[in-house]
């Protein structure tokens, strides 16, 4: 894997629980904040997914809902329908 350095700001009571946790860890703070970045960036592809997957299952009660209003509609014995001739 091909890297570069950035540098990178961060308020240095954030960075002091970074070394600790590396320290913890035995691993870089390199290693920590990447794993971060990689955890963070997937976690909002998780959301997009789960937002995605809501809007699906709104459309589809909408549909459903739309539907059982139409089979009520001409299964009340009270609704009259006319039926098309047949050839």
């Amino acid at each position: 894997m091909q890297t570069q350095t950035i540098n990178l700001s961060i308020p240095k009571s954030l960075l002091m629980m970074i070394n600790k946790q590396a320290k913890a860890e035995a691993r870089t703070k390199s290693g920590m904040i990447q794993q971060a970045i990689r955890m963070y960036i997937n976690r909002k592809k998780v959301d997009e997914l789960f937002a995605y997957g809501i809007r699906k299952v709104n459309e589809l009660e909408k549909r459903l809902d739309l539907l059982e209003k139409r089979i009520n509609k001409y299964s009340n014995p009270r609704t009259t329908y006319k039926e098309t001739p047949r050839r």
